[in-house]
């Protein structure tokens, strides 16, 4: 790894120290060129370049450089004391990654790592780039969550991630498969609140040919299908006590028995979890396993919802507003400060996941100029300012009723944008007795 020194600057020994304990070769050098150099000599996997101060303005142009002279080299900012201003222009710089003082050595090895991954240039790790490098932000949550998984990943224990819907749950999890010792193996997805129980346990363990009407082959399940990787089961609190019980058992024994087989099948998988209500809360009501929960609650990660790091807000719409230009063809060419007024006041109840389905509407609406507060949709004109909450709406109404104004009551797409089934988006409708209030938008003949 090259590392361009900010001569103003002083204090890299801790980072070096981390780095060198894990066996990153670090070669310094001054300036740009320099670094350019090495990159051709030595095959360099990451560029780390320090800037501060006065020297922001340097540290952006090497970065540019780099981009363009070496454009799958992974380039990561580390800026004293760093900015929003500073972290869009990064981002619209290329960099790879961005941290901002006071990052820890530990967070500083996690990027190294990441970037690395995400760009093909670990050859331990997969390829599966893009989504790598989507958990974005330079607020100090996010940055503790990306430590958080370097720690985690590192091991091969159980792991529960929690957080709110649309925050980027599975986004960790395949992190945490790619940054882990089982990169190699698969990483197998699975939403437990999608399965009846009538199909748990062919869906999970398999069957035989012949084990009932219609297996006419052997289906080996999809913790067999994780072996030597990963099961990522998505939304675990919303399991029913029967499925509960199956999954207890797998994680006990870590075996299955395979409908119509003879002998149990050992199985090595590493178990992540996620869940968007907590689980404690769960156990409380009796509405989940404590032998379960107090298995699958080894190592935990929590991701912020976006209200509470709206410092990361600028740079999500920048990058969102790059790759929905890029999948649609769109020349969205920026954001009026009275939209983003808007959009910083609005509470995002459906978290990152509601920014980018945002944006790829504006995309389909507009397809080319400047989003201003005009073409938002009424639920982001109207927001009431950041961090004053709707008073009386608990959280998942106020999701639910985003999701059904953005759709225009579009069922089948606001159960997809919640990540439910459409069963669960009619329960919850009729739990908060919400009905329809605006006339329909006119649809195109």
């Amino acid at each position: 790894m090259i590392v361009i020194r900010d001569p103003s600057r002083d204090d890299g020994a801790a980072f070096r120290a981390v780095l060198l304990a894990a066996q990153v070769e670090i070669l310094d050098c001054d300036h740009v060129a320099q670094a350019l150099s090495l990159a051709e000599a030595r095959r360099a996997d990451a560029v780390v370049v320090s800037s501060s101060g006065a020297s922001e303005c340097e540290g952006l142009a090497a970065a540019r450089r780099l981009r363009r002279e070496h454009p799958r080299l992974p380039v990561i900012l580390l800026a004293f004391p760093g900015s929003e201003d500073h972290a869009v222009a990064a981002l619209r710089a290329g960099v790879s990654d961005y941290l901002k003082a006071p990052a820890t050595p530990d967070e500083l090895l996690a990027s190294v790592e990441r970037c690395c991954v995400a760009s093909g240039r670990d050859e331990t790790a997969g390829s599966s780039a893009g989504e790598l490098t989507q958990l974005l932000g330079v607020s100090r949550a996010i940055e503790q969550v990306r430590a958080a998984i370097a720690r985690v990943a590192a091991t091969d224990t159980r792991v529960l991630i929690t957080g709110e819907t649309g925050t980027g749950k599975e986004l960790v999890a395949r992190l945490i498969h790619e940054l882990g010792p089982r990169r190699k193996g698969p990483l197998v997805c699975l939403n437990c609140a999608a399965i009846p129980d009538n199909l748990l346990e062919s869906e999970l363990f398999g069957y035989e040919r012949g084990a009932f009407t219609g297996a006419h082959g052997r289906y080996d399940g999809k913790f067999a299908m994780g072996q030597g990787g990963t099961v990522f089961l998505d939304e675990i609190g919303d399991m029913s006590s029967y499925a509960q019980a199956k999954i207890l058992r797998i994680v006990e024994t870590r075996e299955v028995d395979r409908l119509g087989g003879r002998h149990s099948v050992p199985v090595d998988v590493r178990i992540v979890a996620a869940t968007h209500e907590p689980l404690e809360k769960l156990v409380a009501e009796g509405r989940f396993r404590k032998d379960l929960f107090f298995r699958l609650n080894v190592a935990r990660i929590h991701i912020p919802p976006l209200r509470e790091r709206r410092e990361d807000l600028d740079l999500l719409l920048e990058r969102g507003r790059h790759e929905v230009n890029a999948r649609l063809g769109s020349r969205l060419a920026g954001i009026t400060p009275g939209a983003r007024r808007c959009l910083t006041s609005y509470d995002w109840p459906g978290n990152v996941r509601e920014l980018k389905n945002l944006l790829e509407s504006l995309a389909v609406s507009l397809a080319e100029g400047t989003i201003s507060e005009a073409d938002l949709p009424d639920v982001f004109r109207e927001a009431r300012p950041a961090g004053v909450a709707t008073p009386g709406l608990p959280g998942e109404r106020d999701r639910l009723l985003s999701a059904l104004r953005i759709t225009n009551w579009n069922k089948s797409r606001a159960a997809r944008q919640l990540h439910w089934s459409r069963m669960t988006l009619y329960r919850k409708i009729a739990k908060y007795q919400l009905a329809r209030s605006e006339p329909a938008r006119p649809q195109p003949v």
